[in-house]
């Protein structure tokens, strides 16, 4: 690395993470929050153009305060990748053939973001959940997909429209799998059976990133297969997922993904809920009493940074995806994990 740890240092203190080390890109989960005017977004641009919505998590009610997507041309003088979540919610194409809302925002992003821009997208769950959720007569129930693991409705609605509008910009896609508890999941060895049909009908065109939420599905067999077929292993800092260092183990200390990057998430602090989480970091506007105060926010950056590390040493590229809910603000936890990388790489010299 020819730029000096004091340069690199001057960098993250404001917010610009794009070249604190070739192996690392930093990005956040999902963008356009209000919260980050005067850190990611220049107020005199961005101020006057917040919208606002009412936001309903758990039983509480939020004011939303949001930014034009047209703002992505500043989060990316900040940021190497962004991730995009909305399309676990809603296919780019409808079953009738017929684009959906969320072509049309994805095509907004491609509009506004620069040539060398990197996105990664969350694959809809219309084909990665094995049940969805189903409100009915006021409860809330499970039931089966029948498009779970449809590869030819993943490719058609989902990947081929995300490769047109994205083109080289697209660098992966996550692969997210909801919690199931032990009783509703297969075995192991039919698990890893079912995804490999999966996988072997899906293009390789664009990087496969997995992130599996139920724990007693990462076993050895399993990432010899995700090393076999080339696809990259989430390390995700999640609730009901072990440790990040407990990952780094059960994965062989290893890397898997065929085109050397790998992608460690930052969503929130370990045996906390969604909705407490976000109770407690908005407005999102820098680090929250109650998250990033607490052991486990501390040991997450701690191991966050022990995993970039790891890939500096494999020459791997990380992408580092910050979310507010585990800190209270995403790009100052951005700024955390940095500043503890810079103290390796002083010591170390990388």
């Amino acid at each position: 690395m020819s730029r000096s740890v004091t340069d690199r240092r001057a960098d993250a203190a404001r917010f610009d993470f794009r070249r604190l080390h070739a192996c690392l890109r930093f990005g956040t989960a999902s963008d356009r929050y209000a919260g980050w005017i005067d850190q990611v977004y220049p107020r005199d641009v961005w101020a006057g153009e917040v919208t606002t919505r009412s936001k309903r998590v758990g039983r509480a009610s939020f004011e939303e305060r949001m930014l034009p997507v047209a703002s992505v041309e500043d989060y990316f003088l900040h940021f190497g990748v962004l991730e995009l979540d909305f399309p676990f919610y809603r296919p780019f194409v409808e079953a009738d053939g017929k684009p959906s809302n969320t072509l049309f925002t994805l095509r907004q992003y491609a509009e506004h973001a620069p040539a060398n821009a990197r996105f990664l997208l969350k694959a809809p769950q219309a084909f990665t959940a094995r049940t969805l959720r189903q409100r009915a007569d006021g409860k809330t129930q499970h039931v089966p997909n029948p498009d779970y693991l449809d590869a030819k409705a993943y490719t058609d609605r989902f990947l081929v429209p995300a490769m047109d509008a994205l083109g080289p910009r697209l660098a992966g896609v996550i692969f997210e799998q909801e919690y199931a508890r032990v009783g509703d999941s297969p075995p192991p060895e039919a698990f890893v059976a079912e995804l490999d049909g999966f996988f072997l009908d899906v293009p390789d065109a664009v990087q496969m990133h997995l992130e599996i939420r139920s724990a007693h599905l990462l076993t050895p067999p399993y990432f010899a297969w995700l090393e076999s077929r080339g696809l990259g292993f989430v390390f995700s800092h999640w609730k009901w997922l072990p440790p990040l260092r407990e990952q780094w183990r059960l994965a062989g200390e290893r890397f898997t993904a065929a085109n050397g990057e790998a992608v460690a998430r930052l969503l929130e602090l370990r045996d906390m809920s969604h909705d407490e989480g976000f109770a407690l970091a908005y407005p999102f506007e820098g680090p929250a009493p109650g998250l990033a105060d607490t052991p486990q926010a501390r040991q997450m950056v701690d191991e966050a940074t022990a995993l970039a590390y790891k890939a500096v040493e494999q020459d791997v590229t990380l992408n580092i995806v910050c979310g507010n809910r585990a800190w209270g603000n995403a790009p100052d936890l951005a700024r955390t994990v940095a500043s503890r990388f810079l103290d390796f790489a002083e010591r170390f010299g990388v």
